[in-house]
């Protein structure tokens, strides 16, 4: 039988080539704060989220005047997992932090045929009167040709959702 040096190549370079092309969740996202709930105690937020497999890294680089912070929680769409030290956009400014090293239980799934990402975890936190646990319910909704991405967030500590909406920022080459 011969064999196609050819078409091996083809076969292989396919495959590689689907890996290449990023997801519409991937990349940088800008908040557009007209358009958004407040962001009391920041004033910048982008949004970097990329996959690997079944985990979605959500990067949150967050910036208030010269201070800037990074930080990621990474969720699996197939299983439940912890996270340690799980960021929350608001817990500068409520000063509601994680209860000392404890783990956040976080649930992901992919909706709407994976335009929209659900997250669900169950924060325990440190507050003034001991320890309490935080319920957060978000889903990420690309939105305008996948130019757009909103989060809405339901806490059980607030009456009303947080609503964050971005827009995709393209890369300069």
């Amino acid at each position: 039988m011969k064999k196609h040096p050819l078409l091996v190549w083809l076969f292989l370079l396919v495959p590689l080539g689907a890996l290449a092309n990023p997801g519409p969740f991937e990349g940088r996202w800008r908040l557009d704060p007209a358009r958004s709930s407040a962001l009391d105690g920041w004033t910048a937020w982008d949004l970097v989220i990329s996959t690997h497999g079944s985990q979605v890294s959500l990067q949150h680089d967050m910036q208030w005047r010269s201070t800037k912070r990074s930080e990621t929680n990474t969720v699996d769409t197939q299983r439940p997992v912890n996270i340690r030290n799980f960021f929350r956009v608001e817990q500068r400014h409520m000063a509601l932090y994680p209860e000392t090293n404890a783990e956040t239980p976080v649930t992901a799934r992919w909706l709407d045929e994976g335009r929209t990402l659900r997250i669900e975890a169950e924060t325990p936190l440190e507050i003034s009167q001991g320890r309490a646990t935080l319920r957060i319910y978000g889903e990420y909704r690309l939105l305008e040709g996948n130019a757009a991405l909103l989060l809405i967030e339901l806490h059980s500590s607030r009456p009303r959702p947080l609503v964050y909406y971005f827009t995709k920022v393209i890369p300069e080459n």
